[in-house]
């Protein structure tokens, strides 16, 4: 199936507090974002015309920014809005969002507080991320040589376009291989994400994840926790040594975009699609449809129709 190019679509997209047609949100080549990173975002998903952990999603947003140091011209209240109408333009029942704050091109060089904050907030429409027919076997991941900077070195805990650079080389390079994604270890040699997703495994009938700290709070890293205690699941949060890969019987992904996905094998090491692993995805998956609610009070969903 061809794709479309993303700069050539149609739709409208919220540029600065206005829409633009979709092939008119353009930024000129010497913004800030482009040539330092200096750029933030979000990926969420639209299911049956809600957006899914919306404000969740904003919080964060705003704490990249505060990360950043930048100061975001439209408050939380104004970029849920515009998430909303945004989708609510676009029609699709299942999309992603993508909310997008950057540094504009009022000025230039590695320090330029005179750049000006740009924002923008896109909706298309998207399935899964990684091919419904790896669900049954999981996908096979390789141990990337990049590591995920730590807090010494990097706003790590950010979600920050510049930090995604060694995200994609090392998924670039895994594909490459016949792969479809990649492991990374935490700075200090322990396991930490994939290059889009967290990972959990699963021994003796608990969950283990990394510990926070060295990367990203994942949203839907803490809805598949929920869904596991919900299913009175224990959950380890923890550092995992690489040594350790060869002693999980499962294993699996989390994120916006990849929900619960499987993984059959992490370089030589192999793991089953198991009982936990199918249990964790079919919640998920009925969760963000309305078709599971946990004990606990979860936030309302935004609804864009």
């Amino acid at each position: 199936m061809a794709i479309i190019p993303f700069d050539d679509r149609d739709g409208e997209i919220w540029l600065d507090g206005e829409f633009v047609p979709w092939r008119d949100a353009k930024v000129h080549i010497l913004t800030h974002g482009l040539h330092y990173g200096s750029c933030i975002f979000e990926g969420e998903r639209v299911y049956d015309h809600e957006i899914f952990k919306s404000k969740e999603h904003t919080d964060r947003l705003f704490k990249s920014a505060e990360l950043l140091s930048l100061d975001v011209p439209f408050s939380k209240a104004e970029i849920e809005a515009a998430k909303v109408e945004t989708a609510r333009r676009a029609g699709f029942k299942d999309a992603y969002v993508r909310p997008v704050i950057w540094r504009g091109a009022g000025s230039m060089g590695v320090s330029a507080p005179e750049s000006g904050i740009r924002c923008a907030v896109a909706v298309w429409e998207w399935p899964s991320f990684f091919p419904p027919e790896l669900v049954e076997n999981g996908i096979r991941m390789e141990i990337s040589r990049w590591r995920r900077p730590g807090p010494q070195s990097a706003p790590c805990t950010a979600k920050a376009a510049g930090l995604y650079i060694i995200c994609t080389l090392a998924k670039e390079e895994a594909e490459a291989k016949g792969l479809q994604d990649a492991l990374m270890y935490d700075i200090e040699g322990n396991l930490a994400e994939a290059t889009g997703a967290h990972i959990f495994f699963v021994k003796d009938g608990e969950i283990h994840t990394p510990a926070l700290g060295n990367f990203i709070e994942g949203i839907t890293r803490a809805t598949a926790i929920e869904l596991a205690n919900a299913r009175g699941i224990t959950v380890h949060e923890r550092q995992i040594k690489p040594e350790e890969l060869g002693t999980f019987e499962q294993c699996f992904l989390t994120g916006s975009a990849a929900e619960v996905m499987p993984v059959g094998e992490i370089a030589e090491h192999k793991y089953n699609v198991g009982e936990i692993t199918r249990q964790m995805r079919e919640d998920y998956l009925k969760l963000v449809r309305r078709q599971l609610v946990l004990e606990k009070d979860l936030p309302p969903r935004v609804a864009v129709s």
